[in-house]
């Protein structure tokens, strides 16, 4: 196994995202998608994760249930088609790790078992990168919340977007993204986030979201 080059240290941001396999889909339907974050909000917890809890109450449900001391704090997320992204602060040691790999493995089963398949689902180990001063936190974010754009205007981050109007509509409305929360949309999927950071964070106009994330993304080693 691949030795992580990254030291997590509580009270610090970082940046953890992974994609599948050959790239292949991770998400196929809207039900992958909201599994994926009822695992975000469960796997948040000392404890085990619980069976009980998952696949059975309604998905908003599943957002509410009480939960033991967190793991992590929950900045930012995003899911694509093939990949996702983590805003994550680790709030006890060893948190992020253990965090990443009951999501991991937890969906992992998850998945196998819905679309009659083995083996693992994503890359090992997982990537992560420590927002630094040059890297900061809210440029971060921008990125984050940007990666949808994709599916809209697939050259937006060389800066060429047809139709601006349409782009910032799709993005804010986007189901599987903590956009939303960031701009005052009620969503149920707040929960998953760590409330002290998103009541904290600025206001950013949709366009200079984009201007910041092209310029996070200028490392091609990002998905």
């Amino acid at each position: 196994m691949t030795k992580r080059k990254t030291k997590f240290t509580v009270g610090e941001w970082y940046h953890c995202y992974n994609r599948s396999i050959e790239n292949r889909l991770s998400f196929e339907n809207p039900l992958d998608y909201r599994r994926f974050l009822e695992l975000l909000y469960l796997a948040n917890d000392e404890f085990p994760l619980r069976r009980d809890d998952i696949g059975v109450r309604k998905f908003e449900e599943v957002l509410h249930i009480p939960r033991g001391k967190k793991l992590v704090a929950i900045g930012a997320f995003c899911l694509m088609p093939s990949h996702f992204h983590l805003v994550l602060k680790e709030v006890t040691e060893g948190g992020i790790t253990s965090f990443m790999r009951k999501i991991g493995t937890a969906y992992t089963l998850y998945f196998n078992a819905q679309h009659n398949r083995v083996g693992n689902l994503f890359l090992k180990p997982f990537r992560s990168r420590y927002a630094s001063l040059n890297r900061s936190l809210e440029n971060l974010i921008s990125y984050v919340h940007s990666n949808p754009a994709v599916l809209y205007e697939p050259s937006w981050k060389a800066g060429h977007v047809v139709d601006h109007q349409f782009l910032e509509e799709h993005l804010v409305a986007y189901p599987y993204a903590s956009l939303g929360a960031y701009t005052g949309v009620h969503t149920s999927t707040s929960t998953i986030l760590d409330v002290e950071t998103v009541s904290r964070a600025r206001t950013v106009p949709i366009q200079k979201m984009l201007q910041e994330a092209r310029h996070y993304c200028t490392d091609e080693s990002i998905p």
